[in-house]
This record gives structure tokens, sequence and C-alpha cells, in this order.
């Protein structure tokens, strides 16, 4: 009985001995600025070659070449960038071999070219200039015009602001013209904006300002009008594809065969729910389907790993959502399908990596959790399909250059990133990293939770994070802060390692909660497609049950829930306050869009078709319906040039808002566009901060913030 008693008073001790050796996180600790509970590690950046991946060190910043049998390092310098790069300077074209001096290839200064883009072979390069399609072949130095009718409202090889902003993506920097592979062709698209209406933004800059006016489809207005070209880089009138540009359509990237003996073009209807592909044949514009696809709410058009050719140039990859989930599906170049290659309820991510000699395909793929990304492997006939990563972890793999190993860096909450090196079996060679540091549990840091939560009709678990305060005692309330997104098919909660950044609002008694909604992808397309001509209520149904099971916490502050996004988030908050302020206290919202009628043809439509087809959708969706039910307190910010997201948005809720006589907060960040200017993201910084201070914990902003 002593020898128990003493156990006991042992074990006390040593509890209590542990609880004094635990410190509290300093100020930078807990913003992730400086190492705390973990430390910094060696990236691994990619691939040598087969046999070697690259290491940065954290110590001395150099890079590395690691045999992954022996381990053995030497020092590792990066092969030289392309002999040849093509860039604009002061207005003109240049070209750089190597390291030589950089030679000027066109003399219009008061021209601006752009995108000069290098031809296959290395004889020309292709740029557009006020709207225009040219070449310029290296060797003589001669210029060759492909159109002659650019103008403000015609563009050949440069985007209309609708594609470069949803379709092309933002990547291409407005371009729009693709060399073929035997560097004989160019595609290009011509965009007529004539009967898109111009938007002004106006700029304050100087003593007058000035209006910045951009062809700005809104929903429901005309959009730009597309063809399809092909010129002969010799010079060539131009060949047009077999498509009306009177119809209401919208094309994706193109993508040239093989041999440049045609090429694929994706065709979308406007309602967004037809989706085609069509080889087109670049000397006469013939065309021929060879894919065709409905849903009966919408496709996405995307500019990226719809389609992955393989190297045997008799099959690609397709992916496609069609069953409700997003899968991929093994197809012959005249458009037959073979089979699919994964199916079931749950979506594949991405390729990693295509083994056409053993006819097998690597992949990520949320399966296990909707939170999580693992990698996989299956034959192309579907069969033997093995998870090659392991844990209940998320998982981030680079994929050696042969497809025989790989390298992970995973996590989860509760787990800081860590690396291992896995055959393509999925037998662990090697742990290479653990950012856990020698004091890893040595300080008080809020605990941080994934798990879920029922939806309120019983259909969902709806899918959470949270970080509770330090030394979290269920006797006390505490308000929360919610942040979301809220975008259809854009989730943001992942099971992954969040770093202490999240640690000085846990200190100071917040719970902070991260939540996705049934429609945010992580029950695939058929939980998206729930969306279809209704934004803006299954997501606030969703957020109110998660607001409704916070509040029913006796821990949880009645009168202190916060919510907070921006773009689409900004809407939610904005929402939040309004439809849902039933439920919501406070919000904090960035850049929102406040009735979809204001906002873009092409992402809008998606999901809710035109105005005029959805009159009700459009109401019901709208910030505006529902100033009425506003209370709490609101802070909105703005940048007074966003090209994306326009600052009458803003400008409409306010009006609303003041005609109605209730209180909010307004920051208009001059400068800024859809991302507020650096400067100002730090005053917004501090103002966010003044606002947890003044409404959730009512007390003054700490010296350390100033």
């Amino acid at each position: 009985m002593n020898k128990i008693i003493a156990g006991a008073f042992l074990s006390t001790l040593f509890i209590s001995q542990l609880s004094a050796q635990q410190k509290d996180l300093s100020f930078k600790q807990s913003w992730g600025q400086e190492a705390s509970i973990t430390k910094p590690i060696n990236q691994y950046t990619g691939w040598a070659d087969n046999q070697h991946y690259i290491e940065r060190d954290v110590q001395d910043g150099k890079l590395y070449r690691v045999d992954v049998v022996s381990g053995n390092r030497t020092a590792y310098t990066p092969p030289a960038k392309a002999d040849v790069t093509v860039f604009v300077k002061d207005n003109d074209v240049f070209i750089r071999y190597g390291e030589q001096p950089a030679k000027q290839l066109t003399q219009s200064p008061d021209v601006e070219e752009k995108n000069p883009t290098l031809s296959p072979d290395g004889k020309y390069v292709a740029f557009t200039r006020k709207n225009d399609l040219y070449s310029l072949e290296l060797a003589s130095g001669k210029e060759a015009r492909y159109t002659h009718d650019g103008t403000d409202v015609i563009y050949n090889g440069w985007s209309s602001w609708v594609y470069y902003e949803e379709i092309l993506g933002r990547s291409t920097n407005y371009k729009a013209f693709w060399w073929s592979p035997d560097s004989k062709k160019i595609a290009f698209m011509r965009f007529d904006d004539s009967q898109v209406p111009m938007f002004p933004i106006y700029v304050s800059k100087g003593q007058h300002g000035y209006l910045e006016e951009t062809r700005y489809p809104k929903a429901g207005d005309p959009n730009p009008a597309v063809k399809i070209g092909i010129v002969e880089v010799s010079g060539s009138a131009i060949v047009w594809a077999d498509f009306d540009p009177k119809t209401d359509q919208y094309f994706g990237q193109p993508y040239w065969s093989f041999d440049s003996q045609s090429i694929m073009v994706q065709w979308m209807n406007r309602e967004q729910n037809n989706l085609k592909f069509y080889a087109v044949n670049p000397n006469d514009g013939t065309k021929k389907e060879t894919y065709d696809e409905k849903q009966p709410s919408w496709i996405n058009l995307d500019h990226d790993e719809r389609i992955t050719y393989l190297a045997d140039k008799k099959h690609y990859i397709l992916k496609s959502d069609r069953t409700g989930w997003a899968h991929y599906y093994l197809y012959s170049l005249d458009g037959k399908m073979l089979n699919a290659i994964t199916q079931g309820d749950w979506q594949v991510s991405s390729l990693a990596f295509i083994d056409e000699k053993s006819k097998v395909v690597y992949f990520t793929a949320r399966k296990e959790n909707s939170a999580t990304v693992d990698l996989y492997r299956v034959d192309y006939n579907g069969k033997n399909m093995k998870r090659l990563t392991f844990g209940d972890f998320s998982h981030n793999v680079s994929v050696s250059p042969d497809g025989k190993y790989f390298i992970t860096t995973y996590s989860n909450v509760s787990t800081p990133t860590k690396v291992a090196l896995l055959d393509n079996k999925g037998k662990q060679i090697k742990e290479l990293a653990d950012s856990r540091s020698a004091d890893f549990g040595r300080y008080h840091v809020g605990k941080t939770e994934y798990f879920t939560i029922p939806s309120e009709d019983g259909q969902f678990q709806l899918p959470v994070i949270i970080t509770y305060p330090v030394n979290f005692d269920e006797r006390k309330a505490y308000p929360v802060v919610m942040s979301i997104y809220g975008g259809p098919d854009a989730g943001s909660v992942r099971n992954t390692w969040k770093g202490t950044s999240n640690q000085y609002w846990a200190q100071e008694g917040i719970i902070q909660i991260a939540c996705d909604h049934r429609a945010s992808g992580h029950f695939g397309k058929k939980g998206v497609a729930l969306m279809h001509r209704n934004l803006g209520k299954w997501e606030m149904i969703d957020y109110i049950s998660i607001a409704k099971w916070l509040k029913a916490k006796p821990w949880v502050a009645k009168n202190k829930l916060l919510i907070t996004g921006h773009s689409y988030g900004g809407y939610m908050t904005c929402l939040a306050l309004t439809k849902g302020a039933d439920y919501f206290d406070f919000g904090v919202a960035g850049a929102p869009v406040t009735s979809w009628e204001l906002y873009d043809s092409h992402y809008t439509e998606r999901w809710m078709d035109t105005p005029q087809d959805n009159p009700d959708g459009y109401k019901n969706g709208s910030v505006l319906s529902y100033v009425d039910q506003y209370k709490g307190r609101l802070r909105i910010m703005h940048g007074d040039i966003d090209d994306n997201v326009h600052l009458q948005n803003t400008t409409q809720l306010v009006d609303a808002l003041t005609d109605r006589n209730v209180p909010f907060e307004l920051m208009i960040y001059p400068g800024s566009r859809h991302g507020f200017a650096r400067s100002k993201s730090a005053y917004d910084f501090k103002e966010r901060v003044r606002f947890y201070y003044q409404y959730l914990l009512e007390k003054p902003v700490p010296a350390d913030f100033n």
C-alpha cells in the first residue's frame, strides 16, 4: 500500500515538474516567425535523375545530390537554363543565348510586344503587337505579320479579359497562341469584344485621376465572339476552324497533335453543360467531333489536366467528374473510351507519373479521407489499385523520373511535417526529415483537432478543424473566429500541420475554426452540384449548422462568433451578417461579391445560369436581399482598383446599409486590386487585430503590435 502511495506521489511530482518546465511561446513564436515546437528542415526540391534526389540543406542553403540507396551526398549544380531565352525589355523583344549578351530583335520602342514565345525548333519567335499576331525569323530578322485587324476591341493571340481570368488562366499573361510541335504553324484565338460592355475603374492618382476601362462581361451580358485561326509560319491566309463565331460558345485551350496534323479544340455551350472535343484539320479548318459530354448542372472547362496525351501517340487519359466524382479514363486518340482507370465514391486529384512500359498510372487522390491526399498506383485497365502512402496523413509527393521511388512530405493537424523516401511498392526506405524540435511538447500550445459535424439534415459529415485556447477549460466561455472561403469545389479544410501561426489567438483565449460545407468538394461533384442555380443557399445552411453546434457548447460565448473570409469568403461573411445574422455576431469581409449579377459571365453562369433564366436564384443569392436582417458588426475591406470583384459590389452594399442607418466598418485600400498591396496588407492586419480585441476580447491592443 505504501509503495502505491509512494508511486502516485512520484508520478504527481513528475507531472508537476514537467508542467513547471513548460513555457509560453514568445510573440514571434506564436505567429510562426521564430522556431519553437518545430524546427526548419532540409527541403527536397525534386530529382536530379532516377537514382538521386535533390536536397537543399537548411544549414548552408546549398543543393546536394543524394543517392537513394547509399545516402551519399555530393554538391549539385542545376542544369543551365535553356540555352535560349526571349523576353521583353523597353517594349522590344530580346533574345539571349546562354551567357552571351542579349540581342535586340524588334525595333518598336513606342509599341510593346507581348508574350514572345520561341518556336519548338528555336528558329522563330512569335509575339503580339497592338493586338495582332507576328513572328520573327531569327536567322534573317524578317518579321511576318499574320493578322491586320487588331484594334481596341479585336485581339489576335491576346486574350479577352474573361478568358484570361476564367478559362485560359492568369498564368498565361493573356497569351492566346500556340506553336505546332513541328514549328510550321501557329494556332491562335481571335476575340471580338465589340459587344462586351465596358466597365470603368476609377484610378485616383494625380490631380485628375483617370479611368481604367476593361471589356468585362457580367452575368447575362454579351460575351466576346471567338474564332480559332491557324497560320503557317512562312505566311499564309488564315485558316479558320469551322465554328460559327456568332454562336454563344466558349473554347478551352487547344492541344496540337504530336505530328502537327490536327489540333484538338475544346468547345462548350454558353450554358456550360455540354463539352465537346473536335479534331480540327489545320489545312482547311474542317472539324470532327471526338468527344461529347453532357451534365445536368455544369462542366468545368479546365485549362490543365483535362487531357494528358500518352507518349505512345495512340491514347490519352481524360479526367472527368461526370459520375459525380472526378476520375480518370483511358481513351484512344479518335475519342473512343477504352475503360475507366479509377472509379468509386471518392475523387482523384492529379497524375503523379505514368509508366507506359508497364501500363501503370500513379496518381494522388482524396480517397481515405476527403481532407487528406494519398498516392496510389493502378493499371491502365483499372485493376490492381494500391495505396502507396501510409497513415492518417496528408501527403505531398515527388516521384522520381522513372517512377521507381518517391519522396513524400506528410503531416496532419497534430503531427508536424515529416519527409520520407519510399519505393513504388510503398515500402519506406528511410525517413529524411522530421520538423519536430527538441522542445516539442515543452510549450503551452492550443490543441488542434480535425473532426466532422453532422449537417442539420443528417446527409453529410461536415469537416472542421478547431484550435482550442491554451489551457482550454470547458467551464469557461470563449469567443470564436470562423475562417471560411465557401466557393464551389473550393474547400479549405485539409488535415495538415498548421504550424504555430494560429497560436497567438489561442494564447489570447480565442477558439479558431475552419470548416467546409456540403458543396465544397469533400463530397465530389455530386455534392458541388447542389449549388446549381442557388449560390449562397447550402453554404449558409451548413455554416449555420456549425454555428448552432458551436453555440450549443458551454465553452462557446453566445454572442461572440466572428466569421471571416476574402472574395467568395467575403460574400459568405456578408451573407452571414444579413441572412444568417441570428447565428453570427461579427464579420470581417474582404473584397466581397454582394450580388451575382455584378460578377463575370463565365464564372457566375457556370453555377447560376443567366439572370434572365434564373431571376429567383440571383435574388435569393444576393446579400442585398437580406440587408433588412443585418445586425452585429461587419467590417468590409476592398481595393479601389479591384479588376476581378469590382468595388461596385461593396459600394452597393454600403449604400443599402447606410440607407438603413446601421453600424458597420469600411476600409477602401487605394491602389489595391483583388489582393491588397503589401503596405495595405500590413495596415489591414493591424486593423483585424484591433477588431478582435475590441469586439471579441474587449480589451486594449497590446503594445507588441505597435
